[in-house]
């Protein structure tokens, strides 16, 4: 009986015990965990007053290039180094710090023995985390770790480095708010700006885990020198953004700001076929008459965009077939009055008579657009604007930027819609498009009618791998009009530029075919204190076009010019020259004919170049054998080495062009 008792009682302590570990693996692991992942502001008490905890490491983002390769956006570590200066032994420190002070004085801004100072109070005063540098690159924190004491370890030597990762834009401010940026407000929600923003999912990476200790004055030291976790890189992008073109557009338009003194601009290069933005330059000025990437202007900015949519009102009418290009239209002295008071004028004095349909858009007769809209669709004024619509004008383009801002289309049904509505529309007023809206729409009429999506990047990869994700071309709409309207408009956007009736005709070039449509919108015009929206957008070269794009300056000084002609459109020549001269030139020679070239050279001299375009004279030197420097841009002026001197091939000359 005693003996079933005492077995009773040994199995009960036994059970007792398993459960007690049990219940204690339980508890355990979850502080673990809790340590581990749950670890609050405060971090956690181990004990002797000590807390730690793990501090979150952000990851170095992913890069941001340039179609060419070039880098846009870049992560760097950049290193902060502080001293733990009880750690060193007393002998260490005795045998090292003359030294140590001696070295730091090859870096610091101050002599030894203010050094040697200052690192004997620091340890004297048993300063856990005296702040030794910040900001360093690699290199210079590699120096930092070749010095006496630093040397050692940090268990040994008490250096302590922390890594931070900085955004860098190795190309400065040029495109600064297409490429954006990333960050946390106070509250700890993400700021998202431009393609940073856009695709930060990508960019982010995953954060690691540094665990810490609290020290004097709420500092948090480093336990170790290695992570709990390490931080994972993000991914890259590649965006469709020249680098070079990009340069153009920026000081194209900047030097034009600052000629007419105007508070911004923007301007975008597209490729036609594709939609890939080339180059996006959005700049703003500051109270000192400086100008900078301030908002991104062509994004986000919707406005009344004045004369550049009388090309949407007039394909409306081309496709309804109400008017034919030769169309006569009365446009008497350029006036016209709507309910006795509001006013439609021309800005040449007297008006321009009758004239065409095509010539009411080559010369950009406001009165010429009004009564091609307000005569044929007055009674039917849902007829216009369902065509505007058809053509996708209402629709924002669905940008992964955000903030683009909305396109306004008044529609007939809407409780404030007057009858100033239509006839305003006509020329550009009462509506809203953001400068890519519009480019987008204009690109069209260079694509053959197929409207596409403008797009930003190319692809997304990892660590330079095969591509992650990538983007190809997005059909919008697939045909704005018919391949009659068509050519009828392509026509007269050639003619604004070619006649010398048209409003764009001094950007003529004799070395480049271009065609668009000048804008000059009021502005505050309700107001004694009217300032204006110059604009120009179109595409080049005519034929064949392979970019399209758009520059839109606001409110330029009124002293120094603002119609778009004036202020907009010798940007888009500047910019457009520039591009044109520097695509591949594709010729088609025949065997024979080189064959020719070759052997004239071998059995006469150098030929002569001067007067040739650029692209005939480079097709003739290569094709015989030289090596080609060209200078300036048109056609050859000078050749460094005079025709009829007898040189051996692969000869370096230098072309200088007019």
């Amino acid at each position: 009986m005693n003996k079933e008792i005492s077995n009773s009682s040994v199995l009960l302590r036994f059970y007792s015990l398993v459960v007690g570990l049990t219940l204690f693996a339980f508890v355990l692991i979850g502080k673990l965990i809790y340590i581990q992942f749950y670890i609050g502001e405060e971090g956690v008490n181990v004990g002797s007053g000590t807390i730690i905890k793990n501090i979150v490491l952000e990851p170095s983002r992913g890069d941001i290039y340039s179609a060419d390769g070039s880098i846009l956006a870049t992560s760097i570590p950049r290193y902060e180094l502080h001293w733990d200066a009880i750690v060193p032994s007393e002998t260490v420190f005795n045998l090292n710090k003359k030294v140590l002070a001696d070295s730091l004085e090859l870096i610091m801004d101050r002599s030894s023995d203010e050094i040697l100072k200052t690192i004997e109070k620091v340890r004297f005063n048993k300063n856990r985390y005296w702040l030794v540098a910040k900001n360093l690159s690699y290199s210079e924190y590699i120096r930092y770790k070749t010095f006496p004491i630093f040397n050692k370890s940090s268990y040994r030597g008490g250096l302590i480095a922390e890594q931070q990762i900085v955004r860098e834009h190795p190309l400065g401010k040029i495109a600064e708010r297409t490429i954006g940026y990333e960050k946390k407000d106070k509250n700890g929600k993400f700021i998202t700006v431009g393609l940073e923003g856009a695709f930060s999912q990508y960019l982010r990476g995953n954060s690691g885990l540094r665990l810490k200790q609290k020290i004097a004055n709420g500092q948090w030291k480093p336990i170790s020198d290695s992570n709990e976790k390490e931080p994972t890189e993000g991914y890259d992008l590649h965006t469709t953004l020249d680098v070079n073109i990009q340069d153009v557009a920026h000081n194209a338009l900047l030097t034009q700001l600052e000629q007419f003194e105007a508070e911004h601009g923007t301007v975008v290069v597209m490729e036609v076929e594709t939609g890939a933005i080339k180059a996006i330059a959005n700049l703003g000025r500051t109270q000192e008459g400086k100008y900078f990437e301030k908002l991104n202007y062509a994004v986000g900015e919707s406005h009344e965009p004045g004369s550049t949519f009388k090309l949407m009102g007039m394909i409306a009418a081309l496709e309804d077939k109400v008017i034919d290009a030769d169309t006569p239209i009365e446009t008497g002295n350029g006036k016209m009055t709507f309910f006795g008071k509001y006013k439609v004028t021309d800005s040449k004095r007297g008006g321009h008579g009758t004239i065409s349909a095509a010539r009411a858009f080559e010369v950009s007769s406001n009165v010429g657009l009004v009564k091609i809209v307000y005569d044929h669709y007055k009674s039917t004024p849902k007829q216009f604007v369902d065509r505007l619509y058809n053509m996708g004008l209402n629709k924002p383009l669905g940008l992964p930027i955000t903030g683009e801002g909305l396109p306004k289309i008044p529609y007939p049904s809407d409780a404030d819609w007057d009858g100033l509505d239509l006839p305003w529309m006509a020329y550009g007023y009462g509506i809203s498009l953001t400068p890519l809206q519009t480019l987008t729409f204009y690109n069209a009429i260079a694509n053959g009618g197929e409207m596409v999506k403008p797009r930003f990047i190319n692809e997304i990869s990892n660590f330079g791998n095969m591509p992650t994700k990538v983007f190809s071309k997005q059909i919008l709409n697939p045909s704005i009009c018919s391949s009659e309207t068509l050519t009828k408009v392509q026509d007269m956007m050639f003619n604004v530029v070619d006649k010398k009736w048209g409003t764009a005709h001094r950007i003529k070039d004799p070395m480049i075919s271009m065609a668009g449509k000048t804008g000059t919108c009021q502005l505050d015009y309700t107001t004694d204190k009217m300032e204006y929206i110059a604009s120009f957008v179109g595409y080049f070269p005519a034929k064949k076009p392979k970019y399209s794009c758009i520059v839109v300056i606001h409110r330029p000084n009124k002293s120094k010019g603002y119609y778009g002609a004036i202020v907009a459109a010798p940007v888009f020549k500047k910019i457009a020259k520039k591009i044109y001269n520097d695509i591949p030139i594709k010729v088609t020679i025949k065997h024979s004919d080189l064959k020719k070239l070759e052997n004239n050279f071998k059995n006469d001299t150098i030929p002569n170049v001067v007067g040739m375009s650029k692209g005939d004279a480079k097709l003739l030197l290569e094709a015989i054998g030289f090596k080609i420097i060209l200078k300036g841009e048109g056609n050859v002026k000078r050749q460094s080495i005079d025709p009829g001197i007898k040189v051996g091939i692969s000869q370096m000359i230098i072309l200088e062009l007019s």
